[in-house]
């Protein structure tokens, strides 16, 4: 039981979670390092928490993660970073590989609809739209109504 006007360890992460989504990533580090330094804590036993301070330190210039909400843009997890390496990495970055932007593009759109399992409606999609581009824009002016 947390005594009375002590945070709970959930409180206290809620707490600096919402610090440092609203853009204050040198005071979440600043409290990380606090709340080691109250806790005694020494060497291996402050080893995650030196690695976050660190990490926030470094990267605090592009930790924006107040403008990313503002402008509705996601903020990466694991989650998303597997996704990318999933899409990206495992395709363009493999030995002898050169890619154009637009090649590289078309790449990644279509992997990613393929790992949607949206690639039946998009395949029906782009073949209407190649039918339009390619005979019915192109023709369009040369048929001669018969009727």
């Amino acid at each position: 039981m947390t005594p009375p006007g002590r945070a709970t360890p959930k409180g206290w992460v809620a707490r600096h979670t919402r610090v440092l989504l609203g853009g204050g990533v040198q005071q979440t580090a600043a409290a990380l390092e606090a709340a080691a330094h109250a806790a005694g804590l020494r060497g291996a036993q402050r080893r995650g928490i030196d690695e976050a301070v660190n990490h926030l330190a470094a990267k605090a210039e592009h930790l924006r993660c107040d403008t990313a909400l503002e402008r509705g843009w996601p903020i990466a997890t694991g989650i998303i970073e597997g996704a990318c390496r999933h899409l990206v990495k495992d395709r363009l970055d493999i030995t002898g590989a050169r890619w154009g932007l637009s090649g590289a593009e078309a790449v990644l759109k279509l992997r990613a609809v393929r790992a949607n399992g949206d690639f039946d409606a998009y395949w029906a999609w782009h073949q209407q739209q190649e039918f339009i581009r390619n005979h019915q824009t192109r023709y369009r002016d040369q048929l001669i109504p018969t009727a």
